[in-house]
This record gives structure tokens, C-alpha cells and sequence, in this order.
């Protein structure tokens, strides 16, 4: 007769039913777990949850629920990438007019090192309002997607925020940065056609440092000076403003300037001109397009630094993204939307999990073939327990003859007659 199959594990029925995940809390207790754990520092979330809910865990074990639920969504957000980079669907409307604009924020890690986790900021761009007597834009909707990632990785992987934005098929979108190299190349991959806006208040920071080493810092003329060349930049022709910063260095040239101040001058007016179209400052707000990237800057200090940058903190390098793609899921405003498929895929893995360690179990045992196991067992014969040549045979237990058991009225005793020894002998 055949062996009979061993009985496999599996979920039962009401699990699914019920939407359980692994471990020992009910799904809406992981889920608050998860956030409170994204939103603040573990142990602040531990104090947090054991005040409204009445649940006492560790830090560490919260810890462990939001790293792991982060790496999930991580691994779907990735997986997304590849299948728009495989099928290339066609891209959702976009609006009439969006702001892209990306930076980055450093955030300390283990062993005394930083990085920098790269955001992008997705928002559409609202019509001018008056405020202060002066137009000024506003962006709503804003998303975010950051990763700690070399920028090739990162521009490859914000795709499925792009993608989900509409940004391929908006009508106008402005790129507002700081100009930096490897956010043109962002640019250029995601929207090639984008209206590229260098940061007002980095340009002024330029324009700043050459003042600074013509007229001294901080003095009243350097002051008066910056504040009507600003005003130019931002509502005339930024070429006056270029004109006349090329005449303060040939100034300090002609002069006893030191190198290094040379140098940071000549720095300063190569960093400009190389952006020349992306300071047409006057033309933009006709055009109503925001001239500053507060978004992404206010996006870093939101959603980076207010919670991986707090006092005494670490971070393991593998840890900061599961926290950053949950944190861009919060300040997002997409939880209740996305955490149903973070739940789908929090069961799953843990059931792909129990059946490989099953697999590797059933791996492990050794294997029985057909004939071996229709053959008839073999008799074994039972073996005896070997005596000692040393050791005495067992002998019946006899009571000595003074043994009270012998003057019981039991066994021969009691067909006896009983004498009392205070009797007379006859």
C-alpha cells in the first residue's frame, strides 16, 4: 500500500475572509501600527499606540512592521517600473499645467556617514493671485516619490510617479530647480520639452556672492545694491544684470582682490550664465508659472528630514527607503488608497514564504521509492536483554519469622488456632 500524502499548510478560509496579515495583530491594529511608526519615531508611536489603543509591543517590533511593510511597497513600486518599461501603456491626462521640480536632502546614517535621498514634487500649477500687491503662484495637489539612489537609478525609478501624474501628456510643465546637472538629466528623460526655471532665490544667491566681494558684506551699500538688482532680475532683462556683474569682476581684477575671491566671483558668473534661458524671471510670471521651487524644498524638510533627521538618529543605509516610500505614501495623502494592495502583498509574501520553507523541509527528508514503500516490513527479531555474569538471580522475597505478616490470620496462619502467650503450656 502506498504511503499516504502528508498534509500541507495553508491559510485558513477566514483569513482571507478577514484580511489577516501575518503576526498577532488584527489588520486595522498592523495598519495603525504601520502609520504611527511612519509618522513619528518608534518609540513616541510604541507610547502612542499603548494610549489609544491599549496595546502594549516593543519599539523594536514596531520597528520591524513598518521596515518590513515599507520594503513591500518599495518592491511594488519597483515592480510597476518594469512593467511600464515592458508594456508601455499609453500615459494618463495630465493637467493644463504641472510643476516637476527635484531635489535632495541628506540624511545621516550609520558610522558617522551621510546621503542624500533625491525628491521629486509633482503639483498643478494654480492661476496667479494677487497677494501683497504681487502676483504669486500656487501649486496644489502636490505629490512626492524620494529614494536614497545614485540620480540614473532614481530617474529610472520615479517613473511610476510620472507616470501616474500625467506628466508625459500635461499641457505645460514647468521644471523649477536649482539647476544642478543630474536633475537636467531628469528632465530630459521624463519631459525633454519641459519650461526649465532656475530657482529665484538661488539665483539671487549668486548674484549676492559677487556683490558681496565688490561691496563687503553685510554693509548698507551692499544691501541697497542687492535689493534693486534683485528687483531687475525679477522684472527686466536678466542680460542688464549679467552686464553689470561682469563689470564688478574686471573691478576686482583690476584691484587687489585675493584669488580666492576672484575664483568665487568667477564661479558665481559661469554658474549663471551657463543658465541664461532659465532666468527670463519677467517672462515666466507673465506667462503665470511659479519662479520658485518652495515645493520640493518644503518637500524635503516634509517629508525627509522631519522624520529621518531627528536627534540622535541612524539609519542603516538599507533602511531609509522602506521609511521614505511610506512617508511619500502619507504626506501624499494616498494612504487609504494604497494600503489595501500594501495588505494584499504584506499575505502574500508571507505565504510564498511558509511554502518555500515547506519545500526546503520536504527537500531535506529522505526519499522512498514505489517498491520500497509497497514492500512488506522486515520482521525483526526482539532482542534480549544481555545479564551480567556478575549479576545474582533474583531470589523470592521471604519475610523473616518474627515478620508481623506471619501472624496474620491470612494464608496457612489462619488454620491455625490462635493462642495468646500469656496461656499456660500443658
Amino acid at each position: 500500500m502506498p504511503l499516504a500524502r502528508s498534509a500541507a499548510q495553508g491559510f485558513f478560509p477566514l483569513d482571507e475572509e478577514l484580511a489577516l496579515l501575518p503576526g498577532r495583530f488584527t489588520p486595522s491594529l498592523q495598519e495603525a501600527l504601520v502609520r504611527l511608526g511612519t509618522r513619528m519615531p518608534f518609540a513616541a508611536a510604541v507610547q502612542d499606540l499603548k494610549f489609544f489603543a491599549h496595546v502594549t509591543t516593543t519599539a523594536a517590533t514596531l520597528r520591524r512592521h513598518t521596515e518590513t511593510v515599507g520594503a513591500a511597497y518599495v518592491a511594488l513600486q519597483t515592480e510597476a517600473v518594469e512593467r511600464l518599461e515592458r508594456t508601455a501603456p499609453p500615459a494618463p491626462e495630465g493637467p493644463v499645467r504641472q510643476l516637476v521640480s527635484v531635489d535632495g536632502a541628506t540624511v545621516p546614517l550609520l558610522h558617522g556617514e551621510w546621503a542624500e535621498v533625491k525628491t521629486v514634487a509633482i503639483g498643478d500649477i494654480q492661476p496667479p493671485v494677487l497677494e501683497h500687491g504681487e502676483a504669486v503662484v500656487h501649486t496644489t495637489d502636490l505629490s512626492y516619490f524620494s529614494r536614497l539612489a545614485e540620480a540614473e537609478s532614481f530617474n529610472r525609478l520615479a517613473t511610476v510617479e510620472t507616470h501616474r501624474r500625467g506628466t508625459e501628456r500635461a499641457g505645460t510643465v514647468c521644471a523649477v530647480s536649482d539647476g544642478a546637472e543630474w536633475i537636467q538629466g531628469f528632465i530630459d528623460l521624463h519631459r525633454h520639452d519641459a519650461v526649465r526655471i532656475l530657482d529665484f532665490y538661488h539665483a539671487a544667491g549668486y548674484v549676492s556672492q559677487v556683490g558681496q566681494a565688490v561691496l563687503g558684506d553685510g554693509t548698507a551699500e551692499f544691501q541697497t545694491w542687492l535689493t534693486t538688482t534683485l528687483h531687475v532680475l525679477k522684472q527686466a532683462s536678466p542680460d542688464q544684470v549679467l552686464n553689470t556683474l561682469h563689470e564688478m569682476q574686471a573691478e576686482l581684477e583690476g584691484g587687489s582682490a585675493s584669488a580666492e575671491t576672484l575664483d568665487r566671483v568667477r564661479i558665481a558668473l559661469q554658474y549663471l550664465e551657463k543658465r541664461r534661458p532659465q532666468l527670463e524671471y519677467a517672462r515666466f510670471q507673465a506667462a503665470g508659472y511659479p519662479i520658485g521651487s518652495g515645493s520640493v524644498e518644503s518637500g524635503n524638510k516634509l517629508v525627509i528630514e522631519a522624520r529621518l533627521k531627528g536627534a540622535g538618529m541612524h539609519w542603516a543605509r538599507d533602511h531609509v527607503n522602506p521609511l521614505v516610500a511610506l512617508r511619500n505614501l502619507l504626506c501624499s495623502e494616498r494612504w487609504e488608497q494604497d494600503w489595501p494592495q500594501l495588505a494584499a502583498r504584506r499575505r502574500a509574501e508571507h505565504w510564498q514564504a511558509r511554502q518555500q520553507r515547506q519545500r526546503a523541509r520536504h527537500r531535506a527528508r529522505p526519499t522512498v521509492t514505489a517498491s520500497e514503500a509497497s514492500a512488506p516490513p522486515i520482521p525483526v527479531a526482539p532482542v534480549k536483554p544481555q545479564r551480567s555474569a556478575h549479576a545474582k538471580s533474583k531470589q523470592p522475597y521471604r519475610p523473616p519469622p518474627n515478620h508481623p505478616w506471619r501472624h496474620l490470620t491470612i494464608g496457612r496462619a489462619r488454620f491455625k488456632p490462635y493462642r495468646s502467650e500469656r496461656e499456660p503450656k500443658l
